[in-house]
């Protein structure tokens, strides 16, 4: 619609679409009336010219150049430990995004280093993810610019370690058990009990476990004490492994302070447990499949089993800093990072299991048969980690930063 003079009023013309009929109404009298309706004019006037001009689409986000990864050992790969796995120089190639990452052996690790700042991205498991978003160290990520977000296993799509007040705070990228790692020369049979790493035996090669087991470097494997004492003793009545009361996690710290003279090493770095079975004697420890893999790879007698008691696991999340610094290239990572291809890859490296299940046919790394190998179907069964708190479902339950405390004490002896 638009407004002209006309003698003694003003005539209004109405704007249709284009072929349909213009009509004219002529307003006559005082000025000042028509002062009553110029604000409506105004307004239809501005809808006809956005008839005339449509709006531009907008613009493509303007990607950084790079994005700074901080990382779980292997798992961003780009060809220099062996060429068949790399998945960052074709996104390097497609976006023009330099990938650098930084590894760390820890969920502590990761959270501080995200804390002090840097860093675009972190794939943090469940023990650390609540932690970053409490902090405010992380964003929520908006899944409409992961435009793959919907291939992701539905029972991750929304979990409680990263869907937090109805936000996605992450991408999930991979999961697994935590194995029981051994030597099959110091075992005739396999183990099927965690208690060959929290008590003292005689293995079936004539010698003693002690000195020759290792124990996880981080508080989380509390989790794991309380796993294998939630099968030895029911009484107890632990339900969950990251909500202990009380008198649950006094009796699990117990475990912890008998294993410790046992214990070879308080293991965080992938690659030195490699060098330990490899070259100190140790013949059992809580491990991720990395190490099995990588030691069966070099002809090393290695295999691994979840026990009777069950086990802990990691469903790791990529989540993006509060103050990423290249969050256009994390958004481009995140949607790459999901790809059935890089997916498959992944978790035939790591010996993980994909977040897509697209990626568990037709991967030629994976193999057919490859996430029935790696435990896809156990997902119920693994207490994957997270941070315990104070509110918990069963009441007041010991919060991470007792256990943080008190395994520094335990690894040091007291």
């Amino acid at each position: 619609m638009w407004v002209a003079p006309s003698g003694a009023g003003f005539k209004i013309r109405y704007c249709y679409p284009p072929g349909e009929q213009v009509m004219n109404m002529h307003l006559s009298g005082n000025l000042g009336r028509f002062a009553a309706v110029s604000a409506g004019l105004a307004l239809a006037l501005a809808g006809c010219q956005g008839k005339k001009e449509a709006e531009a689409p907008p613009a493509a986000p303007t990607l950084e150049g790079q994005v700074d990864i901080v990382a779980w050992p292997g798992y961003i790969e780009r060809g220099e430990t062996d060429a068949g796995y790399d998945w960052v120089t074709g996104f390097e190639a497609k976006t023009g995004c330099k990938v650098n990452v930084k590894t760390a052996g820890t969920s502590d690790e990761m959270v501080s280093l995200m804390t002090q700042g840097g860093y675009d991205l972190v794939t943090a498991s469940g023990d650390a993810s609540i932690r970053l978003i409490r902090g405010n160290t992380v964003q929520p990520v908006d899944v409409t610019r992961v435009p793959s977000y919907a291939t992701v296993d539905p029972r991750l799509q929304e979990a409680t370690w990263h869907f937090v007040d109805g936000k996605h705070y992450g991408v999930p990228y991979q999961w697994g058990p935590n194995v029981l790692m051994y030597n099959s020369t110091a075992f005739k049979e396999a183990p099927t009990s965690w208690s060959v790493v929290f008590e003292p035996a005689q293995l079936s090669d004539g010698k003693p476990n002690k000195g020759r087991i290792q124990a996880y470097d981080g508080a989380i494997y509390i989790a794991d004490a309380a796993v294998y004492l939630k099968a030895r003793n029911p009484q107890l009545g632990i339900t969950d492994p990251y909500a202990l009361s009380e008198a649950q996690y006094a009796a699990v710290l117990d475990v912890l302070r008998q294993q410790h003279p046992l214990v070879h090493r308080y293991w965080h770095d992938a690659n030195v447990q490699v060098q330990d079975f490899t070259n100190e004697g140790v013949v059992a420890s809580g491990s991720w499949p990395f190490q099995v893999n990588t030691l069966a790879a070099n002809g090393q007698p290695v295999a691994s089993v979840v026990p009777s008691e069950g086990a802990t696991g990691w469903a790791d999340t990529t989540m993006m800093s509060a103050n990423a610094a290249h969050p256009n290239c994390a958004y481009e990572w995140l949607e790459w990072s999901i790809s059935p291809k890089v997916q498959g890859d992944v978790a035939a490296w790591f010996g993980s299991n994909p977040a897509v299940p697209a990626a568990c046919t037709g991967n030629e790394l994976l193999g057919p048969e490859g996430c029935k190998t790696n435990g896809f179907e156990n997902f119920e069964q693994i207490w994957f980690w997270r941070t315990p708190e104070a509110a918990c479902a069963g009441g007041e339950c010991v919060p991470y930063s007792r256990w943080s405390t008190d395994y520094v004490a335990i690894m040091g002896g007291r």
